[in-house]
Parts: structure tokens; sequence; C-alpha cells
């Protein structure tokens, strides 16, 4: 795509990056036949390619309108369009600019600003969030079902464990997931407590930034990733074998990491030691696993349960990480059930799920749909935001995989009673 850039953007990152990503896009449309808001609005504009045009009529210095900005919210940042480019388009990184260019030029209606807000700095803060939530739990039941949806019932998160281990991974202590749902954190724990691997969170690390640089605060993003990182470094400097997450909207989010710090010249070298070291629990557990229980040093009880997995799109498209959990499963004895369109977005994304209300609702149903055609008894998933969005509109079950993982652990290691 031929693109001549404003002479404002000229030299700028934003201008080079931008513009060597539009010139890798041949028109094709491939990834309109895979965009969720594309196959549910038929508009052009709500799809990958019609925002491509928008974004290259700005980087060239057509004044964007509140139709733009407009169009651009309505993206999931699903990334499902990079998995579907034959050219290798980076949609996601261009929409990321896109936004940021947009809106230094059209003003959002004072509702849409404070809302935004009000997301951005109560979501990320846990000492707002996480009382604020233990609230939201307590009253429940008297909740109208719009907060409802919004609040998952509280789940005991069961024992935490104690011991040391030579062996140490670090993990991300977010900010919702903790609050919301401790019962994957503390399965993880014990999961990796079993492996022989000590799971440690150091003070002062927090929100992985992903909430923030969504909602186009970009600086701010970059100062959760700082701190993240002068969190860690201590313990990655004394051997931690890795930095695992639980949640793929974070884990994609800590990935981009050395992206988000390149023109920093205090930051970017560690936050590229820090991307080499993360991994999503999908791509380092199941190795792991496969090799304690060949060995003998773990046992898990098989389970003949009917299950589904969604893949979260920060999982499949945005780290690139496909069908490893569904083999998990299936090894340990699980009735895997196929799931069709498992590469459309859930419509969680994010915030998106306040923000753009309808069209979330609207994939809900459409991905609830598939998941419970074959009447599984268990959904199961990979990051906080699709849980708990797909839990709020369906009563099957929805859980988190490390959370079934720990369960059948348990159930290996329980004492078992005699028979009578």
């Amino acid at each position: 795509m031929e693109t001549h850039l404003a002479s404002w953007l000229k030299g700028t990152r934003d201008g080079e990056e931008a513009e060597a990503i539009l010139r890798k896009c041949v028109h094709c449309g491939f990834c309109t036949a895979t965009c969720p808001t594309y196959q549910l609005l038929g508009d052009e504009l709500d799809g990958p390619r019609g925002r491509i045009y928008l974004i290259k009529s700005v980087v060239e210095g057509d004044k964007p309108t509140s139709s733009t900005l407009q169009h651009l919210d309505r993206c999931l940042t699903c990334r499902n369009c990079e998995s579907t480019c034959p050219s290798g388009v980076d949609y996601g990184h261009l929409v990321d600019i896109g936004r940021k260019l947009v809106e230094q030029q059209v003003e959002r209606p004072a509702p849409q600003r404070f809302m935004r807000t009000l997301l951005r700095e109560t979501l990320t803060r846990r000492w707002i969030f996480d009382p604020a939530m233990r609230v939201g739990q307590a009253v429940r039941p008297l909740l109208p079902a719009s907060l409802k949806a919004k609040v998952p019932e509280r789940r005991d998160a069961g024992m935490r464990p104690t011991r040391d281990h030579a062996r140490k991974v670090i993990l991300l202590d977010g900010c919702v997931q903790p609050a919301m749902l401790p019962s994957i954190d503390a399965a993880t724990e014990r999961v990796l407590d079993r492996l022989g691997v000590q799971a440690v969170r150091p003070s002062g690390s927090g929100c992985c930034g992903a909430i923030r640089h969504h909602l186009n605060d970009q600086p701010g993003a970059a100062q959760d990733a700082r701190r993240n990182i002068q969190a860690w470094w201590p313990l990655i400097e004394a051997g931690a074998e890795a930095i695992l997450i639980s949640a793929s909207g974070c884990g994609a989010m800590v990935k981009d990491y050395a992206h988000l710090l390149a023109d920093d010249p205090d930051w970017a070298a560690r936050a590229q030691r820090v991307v080499a070291l993360t991994r999503d629990l999908a791509e380092w557990l199941p190795a792991e696993l496969d090799a304690a229980i060949a060995e003998g040093r773990l046992h898990a009880a098989a389970s003949s349960q009917r299950v589904v997995f969604h893949p979260p799109c920060t999982l499949q498209h945005g780290q690139k990480v496909r069908g490893v959990v569904e083999a998990l499963l299936t090894r340990l004895g699980a009735k895997v059930l196929p799931v069709g369109e498992s590469h459309l977005c859930c419509g969680s994304a994010g915030t998106y799920s306040v923000l753009q209300p309808e069209i979330s609702a609207q994939l809900r149903e459409r991905k609830l749909g598939h998941l419970t055609a074959a009447k599984p008894e268990l959904i199961l998933s990979a990051n906080i935001g699709c849980i708990t969005h797909l839990q709020a509109g369906t009563g099957t079950p929805v859980r988190h995989w490390i959370e079934w993982l720990d369960d059948r652990l348990g159930a290996a290691s329980a004492p078992q009673k005699a028979a009578v």
C-alpha cells in the first residue's frame, strides 16, 4: 500500500512504523472474513482493511472525525486478522498508532472521557479495586443484572503452598484477577509446588499495563512496564527460570514490553530480557508436567469429563499459542469437544465489554452458542476477562484450565478411603 506521510509525522517513530506496516498491506481482504466486528456489522470500516484505510488517511494528513474514532473504538484488538493475513501486516501496532493520532485531534464526548478515566484509574489500582470487588461480591444477589455480570461469585481459593524450592519462577501479581478469581493464582501456585517449583510474587509489581495501553494511555502503560521490570529484576539476576503468566491478556502485553520501551535507553535492554523469559502457562507447563508424570514424580487423576476449551484471542492470535491446552486436557483423559468458530473473539477484550456493551453481548451470545452446542460439563479458558464474561452468559461452569489441572492433581494425591 503506497503511503505518503504527512510532514509532521516524517522522521518520527510512529510515522516510520505506520508507513512500514501499511506498505505490507496488499488490499486482499482476507482479514474481513475473520474479523468479529465485520461479521456482525457488515461495514467495511468496521473491518481491518477499512480501519487500515482510515489510519492511512490520518498519517497522510487528512483530519480524522468522530466517525473515525468510533470505527477504531469498535475494534476489539483481537488480532485475528494478523493470524489470517498472508502478508504479515502488524495490525495490532498499527491500530495503536492510529488511535493515538486520532485522539490527539478528536475530542471525545465528556461521558466517554469520564468512563475511560474511571476504568483506567480504578481497575489498575489494587488498593481501590480489591475492596470494591469484595463489597460487590458480598452484596452480589442484590445487584442489578448489568453489574452482577461484572462481579463473579467468590470462590474459595484454597490453601497456598509454603514450601521453598531451589527452582523459582516469577508470577505476575496483576490487577483484577487476584480480586475477582483468586482461585486461579492459588491453583497455579499449587501446581508449580507439586512440580518442585516455587512461585514468587515480588512486592512492587502490579498491573501489566494492558488496560492503560488499550485505553490509549501509552505513557502510563510504559510506566507500568518499568515498575514491573524493576520489581522482577533482582529475581531475574538471581536465576529465576521464567516469568509465568496465567492470564493470556497480560502475557501478550508483557511480551510487548520490548516494543513499548524500545526508545528508552535506560530500560530497552532489560525489557528485552523480560520478554525472553516470559511464558504463558500453556507454553511452559505441559512439558514440565509430562516429564514429572513420566518419571513418576507426579500423578494426575484421569478424567472423562466432557469439556470445551475457549482459546482467548490473546493466546491464539496475540501469543500464537495454539492447541497445547487441548492436547494436555486430552492426555489427562478429558473428552475435549470440538468448537465451531474457535478463532473468533468472545467479546470480552479487556474493557471492551463495558465500553461497547451491545457488540460485546452479541459476540458472547454467538460464542456461547458454539461452546455449549455439544452440551459440555465445563467450559475452560485461559484469561480472566474471557472467563468472567462468558460465565455471565451461561449456567455452564467456566473455569481456568489450571484450576481443572489442579483438581486432577489434588484428586490423585488425596488419601483414598478403603473399600468396605
